[in-house]
């Protein structure tokens, strides 16, 4: 090898590394887009059964029940979206969001009934609080900045719903859009394979996401009749909040569960603490493990392991390695990648012993 043969080669390795870098550079600028793309695509799979239905059972033109589609699901936004306003009207109002001082006072005057209780029933609750130091490290304008970010961010929003449903329309519409899109970049050799995992993708995915829908109906429904039986304001809102939070394998629960109680205690803020805000907490507590009980036991393993035909524990050692490895992210995109990666390879590694054993129930 001379020298010219070797100057070649190291130009071509740093206009490689070069063209790398640039790529990654031009997607980062362009990330909006494409989380634009990932909704819609996600949307998309929502919809396919309904489109297919609307075809095959009424008869619908492509184009008809695409657009019946589309507006049954933008519907259901404005609901969930009309259905929030009075909580976060009710809510503004118990946590006076846009004064500061009224809010402090209001969450120390809930804390000094709290240390009253505890201290009728022996428990020294302030001098464990104070050694936490948690009071000092509270910012409580938080929430009225939370509240502000909210607001201004309407705007950016709007655009963003637009190009959601301007891309899910066009995906429901051709479906095949987004493959061929994909098969620019694959040699010819391998479009066959890569149809095949495309279409197989597509199914699973389509029953997994349509599966997540149901198991948040499911938990919504027991969380609002529990709710409802303890009295709970705005019960429906407050169980739709707790169960969509549930999307989030593991950490999604906690949260909606802390949120589930704290929206219930400071829509009782200056209520007796003993008798009303901390009896009603516990029951909603125990409303909160009955819904996760049944979702964790019954309805996550029967609707997971059908939609993705993968077995429970299967899914939750993915789920939970993902979410050590990449975060809150990782929980939420662990199933419907981990799923595409064993669809691709028993396409193109049918032949290896360790795939078939993987793959043997798709």
């Amino acid at each position: 090898m001379n020298s010219k043969d070797i100057s070649n080669g190291i130009i071509r390795a740093i206009a490689m590394i070069f063209g790398v870098v640039l790529l990654f550079y031009f997607l980062y600028q362009i990330t909006s887009v494409l989380v634009y793309i990932a909704i819609a695509v996600i949307i998309s799979l929502i919809g396919r059964p309904i489109v297919l239905f609307l075809q095959k059972r009424m008869k619908f033109k492509n184009t008809i029940a695409v657009i019946f589609t589309m507006l049954l699901l933008f519907g259901f936004f404005i609901g969930l979206v009309l259905l929030f306003i009075p909580l976060i009207v009710e809510q503004g109002h118990n946590l006076s969001l846009l004064n500061i001082d009224e809010l402090q006072s209001n969450i120390e005057g809930l804390y000094k009934q709290m240390i009253s209780y505890f201290e009728v029933n022996n428990i020294n609750f302030e001098q464990s609080l104070k050694n936490t130091n948690l009071l000092s490290k509270l910012d409580y304008s938080i929430i009225p900045n939370f509240l502000n970010a909210l607001i201004s961010g309407l705007g950016s929003f709007s655009v963003g719903l637009f190009s959601v449903l301007f891309i899910s329309f066009f995906f429901l519409k051709d479906s095949k859009l987004f493959e061929n899109g994909i098969l620019i970049f694959i040699p010819d050799s391998k479009e066959s394979s890569l149809t095949n995992s495309y279409t197989k993708i597509k199914d699973l995915l389509s029953r997994y996401f349509v599966g997540l829908i149901f198991q948040i109906i499911i938990i919504f429904i027991i969380y609002t009749i529990g709710l409802l039986i303890v009295g709970v304001e705005n019960a429906v809102v407050i169980a739709f909040l707790g169960a969509l939070l549930n999307i989030i394998p593991y950490v999604g629960p906690i949260v909606g569960g802390f949120l589930m109680l704290t929206l219930t205690m400071t829509s009782n803020i200056g209520s007796d603490f003993s008798n009303i805000i901390f009896t009603k907490g516990i029951w909603v507590f125990v409303v909160f493990v009955i819904g996760q009980l049944f979702d964790n036991f019954i309805s996550q393993p029967v609707i997971f392991s059908k939609s993705v035909k993968s077995h429970p524990l299967e899914i939750f050692l993915v789920i939970f390695i993902s979410g050590i490895l990449f975060g809150i992210i990782g929980l939420m995109i662990a199933v419907p990648a981990y799923t595409s990666i064993k669809v691709i390879l028993k396409e193109f590694l049918s032949d290896n012993n360790f795939v078939k054993k993987l793959t043997k129930g798709l």
